[in-house]
């Protein structure tokens, strides 16, 4: 196993033993505690079942941005399993994440997650 691999293994294993953070209740969205980095993060039903694995890419408010393209309403995640709704996610859903500034890291680790984590995603039917 090379340098790289490591590292993006380092990487989802620090993901995973991140908290685990509510969607702000309406009104609240600057609230979210998110910083306008870029990075990586993992998407929760009310059940704790992984339900997405995203990364921020050009935003200039980072994780905070997707998140709360999420919020909005304006990402094909909440557009395929949340029918465009997404306030819901403010009803049990979660999130977590790390900052990744690196662009290629931040890839690798998104991918690796989704394999480890939701590999349904990956389009291979289970």
């Amino acid at each position: 196993m090379n340098k790289e691999h490591q590292k993006v293994e380092k990487l989802f294993r620090e993901l995973c033993e991140q908290c685990l953070y509510d969607f702000p209740g309406k009104g609240y969205t600057e609230s979210i505690g998110v910083p306008n980095k870029q990075g990586i993060y993992i998407i929760f039903g009310s059940d704790n079942s992984v339900l997405h694995v995203g990364r921020t890419q050009r935003g200039k408010n980072g994780l905070r941005q997707r998140l709360n393209n999420h919020l909005l309403g304006q990402s094909s995640f909440v557009d395929k399993y949340l029918k465009g709704r997404g306030s819901a996610l403010r009803k049990g859903y979660k999130f977590k994440y790390l900052v990744v500034e690196d662009t290629r890291e931040r890839a690798l680790v998104e991918a690796f997650t989704i394999g480890k984590l939701c590999p349904a995603h990956l389009g291979l039917g289970k």
